[in-house]
């Protein structure tokens, strides 16, 4: 079993930025992906940002050159950097991690963003 934290979540005007945090434990051995994804209200759960284990990343258009995904091995901790933040981007965000070689998805509980305009 693998377990996912997110931190980092606030509430911050439009042009600001923050850094979300998702740190891991338990059963973490070979991380094909971790995602962050959001969930903007009233809309479905979107993805966001990835990193694949080869140090790929891919982000959607709407956040593409505002944010940057990275991940700390040591700390076993994954982290999305958002900058020039949008009224857009409020949502709740959550971190996803896809592990080992019969692929499961271990899913943070979720940290609450909220830009004002």
């Amino acid at each position: 079993q693998v377990q996912l934290v997110e931190s980092g979540g606030d509430l911050v005007q439009a042009g600001g930025s923050l850094k979300l945090s998702c740190a891991a434990s338990g059963s973490i051995f070979s991380i094909n992906t971790i995602d962050w994804y959001r969930q903007a209200p009233g809309k479905q759960r979107e993805l966001v940002a990835r990193l694949t284990s080869g140090g790929s990343t891919m982000y959607s258009d709407s956040v593409q050159g505002r944010f940057t995904i990275s991940r700390d091995n040591a700390k076993h901790t994954m982290y999305l950097q958002m900058n020039s933040l949008k009224p857009e981007d409020t949502g709740v965000y959550y971190c996803k991690l896809n592990v080992g070689a019969w692929p499961k998805d271990y899913w943070g509980q979720g940290t609450r963003v909220t830009v004002s305009s």
